[in-house]
């Protein structure tokens, strides 16, 4: 399990390596954001459909040194997972994803979400996220949107679907003219590709499914989450 320490030497190299400098002008929001995001190279994305394997999932996760996972709202027991997540899984900062409006960021902070995540950004949900007391990781897709947000105070962004918007070409190129932005690379990003993203200097992590599969979750193989999560962990860093 990694402990809070070691994640805080992490964060301490990665904020050097990234340029983002917590100061005046980041708010204390964001900058809980890049804490936990930046722990590991990769956040999980789970789509779990029963609650049984909410809290082995997440021990083996985090077992392998992936702290920060991200359960989505997309099926009924979600809300349920976040909740027993984060009331019994030590060193967790479990998120709620696809938080697509205004009731599912209330039900994602009463569960107990350290944070949210968003495929994109309403008015109305960023009006929201800004009063919430939990950080917020919105999606965007385009430079246009990237900027919107961060006149909203929203620094560290979320980009999906990565692949299909423009990959690491596109993120290399927004790292000139937007400089203060940092991002989340989820979409497409698996195992081949997850280190040319995270040697941007603009990406602080990437989000992706592959270390938690269908099947080693069916079948209840926690050793093998481990052991997905822990070549993970190690995506992007030296030796």
């Amino acid at each position: 399990m990694l402990r809070r320490d070691k994640a805080a030497n992490v964060n301490s190299a990665l904020r050097r390596r990234s340029g983002l400098v917590t100061q005046a002008g980041v708010n204390a929001r964001e900058a809980n954001l890049f804490s936990i995001l930046t722990a590991a190279p990769v956040v999980p994305v789970l789509t779990i459909e029963s609650t049984t394997v909410a809290v082995p999932l997440a021990r083996a996760l985090v077992a392998g040194g992936l702290t920060a996972i991200e359960v989505t709202l997309r099926t009924a027991a979600g809300l349920d997972c976040i909740r027993a997540i984060a009331a019994e899984v030590e060193d967790c900062d479990v998120g709620a994803g696809t938080v697509l409006d205004t009731a599912h960021l209330e039900q994602a902070i009463e569960a107990g979400a350290k944070f949210m995540v968003s495929p994109g950004a309403s008015p109305r949900l960023v009006s929201a996220a800004k009063e919430a007391p939990i950080p917020f990781l919105p999606g965007v897709a385009t430079a246009g949107e990237a900027m919107t947000l961060a006149e909203e105070g929203f620094q560290v962004l979320k980009f999906f679907p990565a692949e299909p918007a423009g990959g690491v070409s596109y993120l290399k190129a927004l790292s000139a003219p937007l400089p203060g932005i940092r991002f989340c690379p989820t979409g497409g990003v698996g195992p081949k590709n997850a280190a040319e993203y995270l040697a941007l200097g603009n990406v602080i992590c990437v989000g992706g499914s592959w270390v938690a599969p269908a099947d080693a979750i069916n079948q209840g193989n926690w050793t093998r989450i481990t052991s997905l999560s822990r070549e993970a962990a190690l995506i992007g860093r030296n030796p």
